[in-house]
């Protein structure tokens, strides 16, 4: 006989109440639930052997992770910096604001649509509409090639940054419907460390067109072409082979994405659900986590203005152009260094990410002191700090990775990833204005905010760290929840056509973090 779940007369919303002899169930429509509710209801308490798991797991690695770290967005963002010791600035006659301005209207076009994007990314196949966007993005990429004036320019970076705001939201909803909270962090660093593998090709392809003759077409122009067109390549791959959701992925059976919803089962945060929710909705914004979250994001993100610059400053410190193409390869090499060091060590040491992103930190700190304080004539001891501050890029993957395991609730993981990612776009359009002519060459100022960022990240990451450990306390002391242990779905049996009940897990319910007091936060 099962148990009365801990309800009142009224049940939570989204679900109904049902009479008579099956008083103790509770039903739910299917828009309330999860999509997986559909693969996985009638399995209440069904496990995945180990074997099973590890083969999917593995299937899904072969089949996604390519397609995820086949990525040259971060490549198509830093040809900017390249672009700059190639000749973009006096072919189209920047000024220095102007050109601090070109990073700026980037990230503020990924201000303004980051959140209607995560909407589409909910309304939308997730696969699909990152196809798009990424096709979008190839086209405006190339049309950067004839640009000859500072609004053109304008209008093809505001144009990149309206398709940025699916991506890196993209990767992260799917990353949660696929993976376990454990595998996830290792494997959003797979992808985020492309990003150096990126710019080390980008400083070959650099290196390769700097030595072009090819008359009014200029060096500049062939590594905007060049990249764009490796981008629509990509855009086609993804429409045809990035999935939507295990719920239809091709490359798993009807069986094993059935099994692949129960292995990431252990998250309680489910697959998705194309359902708007507003109550959850509102808990995001109310979550004090999310502007923690967001918050640390900002201001880790100011010192990525070193993107667009890193070119200048290395040719600042008396490096010829050649020479500082070429060296834009170890900075690749730094950044997939940092990058799989802090993933790596998160997904190992689970519940130290806050200690791991204040540790990150410390060379960001370091680096950017050395810089201040030696010798301008120095060059390769400048060369080396730069280097060293750059290990501070291992921080945003964890971060983002830890947004990603600690929030529930499809509507709310939209809301809060779309919060978090504005975050991220204010943190990098202030940055580029804190490069101005007056402090060049030694650019004492902007260097001595990036040390002062990394300090406050630190200090941000151990307090929301202390934040999630005082919650999770707070909920291994609280008596058992039941409110939604008994709640069924109505589904057709494919052999007699009849509807039948199928009790469904908490897991699949599409319950917030909040809702869901079984969620324990990874710290």
């Amino acid at each position: 006989m099962s148990k009365e779940p801990n309800v009142s007369s009224m049940p939570p919303p989204g679900l109904e109440k049902v009479s008579s002899s099956d008083s103790a169930l509770v039903k739910a429509a299917y828009d309330e639930v999860d999509v997986a509710a559909q693969l996985a209801s009638g399995g209440y308490g069904e496990t995945i052997s180990e074997e099973d798991a590890l083969r999917i797991r593995r299937r899904i690695d072969w089949h996604l992770m390519p397609l995820m770290c086949r990525k040259m967005q971060f490549a198509d963002k830093t040809t900017l910096g390249q672009s700059a010791v190639l000749g973009l600035t006096q072919s189209t006659h920047l000024t220095t604001n102007q050109f601090n301005w070109l990073g700026t209207i980037f990230y503020l076009s990924y201000l303004v649509f980051e959140y209607p994007q995560n909407l589409a990314l909910q309304h939308f196949p997730v696969g699909k509409w990152m196809s798009l966007n990424i096709f979008v993005w190839s086209v405006a990429l190339c049309a950067h090639a004839a640009c000859t004036s500072f609004g053109g320019l304008f209008a093809v970076r505001f144009i990149l940054g309206v398709c940025e705001g699916a991506i890196t939201a993209g990767f992260l909803i799917v990353m949660s419907m696929f993976y376990t909270h454990a595998e996830q962090m290792l494997r959003v660093g797979f992808w985020f460390l492309m990003n150096g593998l990126a710019v080390i090709i980008l400083g070959f392809i650099a290196f390769g067109v700097l030595h072009a003759n090819t008359g009014n077409f200029e060096p500049w122009q062939w590594l905007m072409i060049i990249t764009g067109v490796i981008t629509l390549i990509t855009s086609v791959v993804f429409w045809f082979f990035f999935p939507d959701s295990p719920a239809n992925a091709r490359f798993l059976s009807p069986e094993d994405r059935r099994l692949a919803v129960l292995r990431i089962k252990v998250n309680q945060t489910g697959v998705e659900n194309k359902h708007f929710k507003f109550n959850q909705f509102y808990e995001a914004l109310c979550d004090p986590k999310t502007w923690l979250f967001s918050l640390t994001v900002a201001i880790c993100q100011i010192p990525n203005s070193l993107t667009n610059q890193r070119q200048l400053i290395v040719n600042m410190f008396g490096f010829s152009t050649i020479d500082t193409t070429l060296l834009g390869c170890v900075d690749g090499v730094v950044v997939i260094a940092a990058i799989y060091g802090s993933t790596k060590l998160s997904s190992y040491l689970r519940d130290c990410r806050g200690f791991i992103i204040a540790l990150w930190t410390i060379p960001g700190i370091v680096g950017g002191i050395l810089v201040v304080t030696l010798p301008f004539n120095n060059r390769i001891g400048l060369l080396f700090s730069y280097w060293t501050a750059l290990i501070v890029n291992g921080c945003l993957p964890v971060l983002l990775g830890w947004v990603n395991s600690v929030t529930a609730g499809h509507s709310k993981r939209i809301t809060t990833n779309a919060i978090v990612l504005s975050a991220y776009s204010i943190g990098n359009a202030v940055g580029p204005f804190m490069w101005e002519e007056k402090y060049r060459p030694r650019n004492r100022v902007p260097w001595a905010i990036i040390v002062a960022c990394n300090g406050v990240v630190a200090i941000l990451s151990l307090l929301i760290r202390l934040y999630l450990t005082r919650e999770n306390n707070a909920r291994a002391r609280a008596s058992y929840d039941e409110t939604y242990e008994d709640v069924f779905i109505v589904v057709q049996d494919p052999k007699t056509g009849v509807e039948v009940k199928k009790k469904v897990d908490k897991a699949f319910l599409d319950l917030t973090d909040k809702q869901n007091r079984d969620f324990r936060y990874v710290r």
